[in-house]
């Protein structure tokens, strides 16, 4: 069984952002889900693997992950004589990805609130140093 958080952080830890999901977070399953999400009939294996730049082995790793959270489904067929296995994001994979791309966000916010107010600290461009001689603003 994968546990989910509650997207909401407690009020004693806003930055502990509870609500990335560990399933999603891993780079080559945010990028899976992230095809699925943008192909809602689903992909066909091959063109999965093309378009997130895995190895057939390492895609049928997150996908069994991914199926087994309840994520995804593989429906497995054929085209012509051709074996063909077909990626759907499922229901609950799309909530679930939705609820953790809110998540995303808020860590977005806090991060440009962030460096918003480092930015306002910083001192003008051209300051004088210690010596009188005027420095150049950096970054």
């Amino acid at each position: 069984m994968v546990e989910t958080k509650d997207a909401s952080a407690p009020a004693a830890a806003p930055y502990s952002y509870e609500g990335l999901d560990r399933v999603i977070h891993e780079k080559a399953r945010l990028g899976v889900l992230t095809s699925l999400a943008t192909h809602p009939k689903g992909l066909a294996f091959a063109d999965l693997r093309k378009l997130c730049g895995l190895t057939d082995g390492n895609l049928s790793r997150h996908l069994q992950v991914l199926e087994e959270a309840g994520l995804v489904r593989l429906d497995k067929g054929f085209e012509g004589k051709r074996p063909l296995t077909t990626c759907r994001m499922t229901g609950e994979g799309r909530r679930r990805f939705v609820e953790y791309l809110a998540v995303l966000e808020r860590v977005v916010r806090d991060a440009a609130g962030a460096t918003g107010a480092a930015d306002e600290e910083r001192e003008p461009a051209d300051a004088e140093d210690a010596k009188g001689r005027l420095r150049p603003k950096l970054a």
